[in-house]
């Protein structure tokens, strides 16, 4: 009985944890901040700084928010965040559960080596990358392989080939062909401690429940609001609407399933919240151009159709 009830505060103070504007703190001596983060910890929240991010996942699987951008990571998933973009790592781990060293995270301020561009100009060439990173790119193929490769070489290295290291990897994903754009255009969300603290408690109650008949109601009542204050307050924090976040949240944890288990089609629908095989067959149809099976089939060939390349936007 005590195991049960310790597993209940766990889960509840995971849930109830407030998120807070990270404060990444560089040596005066350094261009950049480099650090291996296990899985959970207390800045794996909902949030947001002004320095930019590249990180790689090292192992584990589950869900990243970046953004209004929702899709599933696996070990090797690499990405660059822009300044003030909110994102967030969930593996979806049993209460008390640890991955260690599950993150690897480079941080640092672009204006540092915008500064340095005015006395070596090859650095301007950055500017163009640093615009579309303020949106959040996934890196894919040899790039993500590569970069990754990159990132824990630099952990070894010091000085002038640490930052020569670090140079490099900017130019490397800076001229890749093999990105994705994640986050749309004209997200803009309130970035305050009030509505992170929302979004984060929110989120985390959708992801905890989603395998449930989960509805709107549910869901503001634990932020506090009316359902049509709820829904609005959603749609700009999220960029979607809750029905829309939900129904991609569910497909996401299907591609998942399917790639990665041998459940049957019928039995990866209820599990991620759908009662009715042709309402999950036709959602996922909508979502991802092919059906559950065929999906299935594609992953076995290491080809998923979301998951694999994608044709680079306009730089």
């Amino acid at each position: 009985m005590a195991g049960t009830v310790n597993k209940a505060k766990v889960e509840r103070r995971a849930r109830e944890a407030r998120p807070r504007f990270e404060q990444v703190l560089t040596a005066e001596n350094e261009t950049f901040l480099w650090r291996i983060d296990d899985y959970p910890w207390a800045r794996s929240v909902w949030n947001f700084h002004p320095e930019f991010e590249i990180h790689l996942i090292r192992k584990s699987t589950g869900t990243v928010f970046i953004g209004d951008y929702i899709g599933e990571f696996s070990p090797g998933h690499l990405t660059i965040v822009g300044g003030g973009l909110p994102h967030n790592w969930v593996s979806h781990v049993r209460a008390g559960e640890t991955v260690n060293s599950r993150d690897l995270v480079v941080q640092f301020d672009p204006q540092k080596l915008r500064r340095a561009s005015t006395c070596l100009p090859e650095i301007g060439a950055l500017e163009k990358f640093f615009e579309l990173a303020l949106r959040g790119i996934l890196f894919f193929g040899d790039t993500a392989r590569i970069g990754a490769n990159a990132l824990e070489a630099m952990g070894d290295a010091r000085g002038l080939d640490r930052l020569n290291q670090f140079l490099q990897l900017l130019e490397l994903l800076a001229t890749s062909s093999t990105y994705k754009i994640l986050s749309s255009p004209g997200f803009f969300p309130d970035l305050n401690s009030s509505a992170l603290d929302i979004m984060q408690r929110c989120t985390s109650y959708i992801c905890d429940h989603m395998a449930s008949d989960l509805s709107l109601s549910d869901v503001a009542k634990v932020a506090g609001m009316t359902e049509s204050t709820f829904s609005r307050f959603f749609q700009k924090n999220a960029g979607r609407s809750f029905t829309d976040y939900l129904t991609e949240l569910r497909i996401g944890r299907a591609c998942r399933l399917l790639a990665e288990t041998q459940q049957p089609v019928s039995g990866i629908c209820y599990e991620v919240g759908y009662f009715n095989l042709s309402n999950f067959n036709r959602n996922f149809l909508k979502r991802r151009g092919t059906t559950p099976s065929r999906y299935r089939d594609l992953a076995l060939r290491k080809c998923p159709p979301s998951h694999g390349p994608c044709p680079k936007e306009a730089k």
